[in-house]
């Protein structure tokens, strides 16, 4: 006997009808799951060849640029020096006070030797030595060069007479260049690429000292007067950037890119260049009333002083975006 088993009916599919069909085209596309698309759009990412583009990170922004209003602060010095200088000194003579004079003095000495600093120190991306660094070297500087360069050359007066002339120059380099090396030693990482600057501040502290005692000293020389005190202060602060200024700032450049550079031998010779052009400048200036020979040496000392203030600016600018 053969055993018969139940066979299932398999229901054939319907088909839908065509009212079912109209209702599910009103109402749209059937929704995909929430994390279809984005896997989808990685999966092409990952699939697709080529260079891909990644998205900036935060941290790697461009540094913020310095307010203009401290970039141009040489400009705006410059400008309210003068107008200071001016006023006062009208004020003075009108008034005949004597108590204006030590006000006359230090903003005429000081206003364009400061104009020249803070055009240094000044860059689009920042200050390129801290400020009271720079304050600080101006200050002692400018005590102790005055005080020592003044002693050193009363000295040698004394035991050379009139040929001391031809030492000056190398007494008051050497002077302004004690503060430098002492700033050098101790705070060369704050002062990295900074050098020019260093200089220039030494030089600034020294210039203006000098500038005042000059002033003062024709005020009371005999036949001088408040126009031999104004001819001094304007003649002395004009020539300042083609002086002091120029000379220690040249030195002390070279004297930080000497440590600061894996090439010895260059930056070896590059400091006896500077120190023996300072000298012999600085002597050239003042041994000689040949107004031919002093255009040189202006013409070369400002020529440096502008170079070595572009060079430092483009060095801080490439440093700050390094290190950034």
């Amino acid at each position: 006997m053969t055993a018969q088993f139940p066979v299932t009916q398999v229901p054939a599919p319907r088909t839908p009808a065509p009212q079912a069909l109209a209702r599910a085209a009103d109402r749209g596309p059937v929704a995909q799951p929430p994390g279809l698309h984005a896997s989808l759009a990685t999966q092409s990412r990952e699939t697709v060849p080529g260079p891909q583009v990644r998205p900036a990170r935060p941290d790697a922004a461009a540094p913020a640029r310095y307010p203009w209003h401290l970039r141009l602060s040489w400009l705006l010095v410059l400008a309210g020096g003068l107008l200071a200088y001016v006023t006062t000194f009208v004020i003075m003579v009108l008034t005949g006070n004597p108590i204006l004079l030590p006000t006359v003095l230090l903003v005429g000495a000081a206003t364009i030797p400061v104009t020249v600093l803070l055009l240094a120190q000044s860059t689009r991306s920042g200050p390129v030595v801290p400020g009271r660094i720079v304050l600080v070297t101006v200050a002692a500087s400018g005590l102790f060069g005055i005080c020592a360069a003044g002693l050193e050359e009363r000295v040698a007066g004394a035991v050379l007479g009139g040929a001391s002339i031809l030492l000056v120059g190398v007494i008051e380099e050497s002077a302004k260049l004690v503060v430098p090396l002492i700033v050098l030693a101790l705070a060369h990482r704050a002062t990295r690429g900074g050098g020019l600057v260093i200089g220039i501040a030494a030089a600034t502290g020294f210039a203006v000292l000098e500038t005042m005692g000059y002033g003062f000293g024709a005020l009371l020389s005999k036949g001088g007067g408040l126009g031999a005190l104004d001819a001094t202060l304007v003649l002395r602060g004009v020539l300042v950037p083609a002086g002091h200024v120029a000379w220690t700032g040249a030195v002390c450049a070279a004297l930080w890119f000497l440590v600061e550079t894996p090439h010895r031998g260059r930056g070896a010779l590059a400091l006896m260049v500077a120190l023996l052009g300072a000298v012999v400048l600085h002597t050239a200036w003042d041994a000689t009333g040949s107004p031919v020979l002093r255009i040189v040496v202006a013409a070369v000392s400002v020529g440096t002083l502008l170079t070595l203030v572009v060079l430092t600016h483009r060095s801080h600018g490439r440093r700050t975006v390094t290190t950034t």
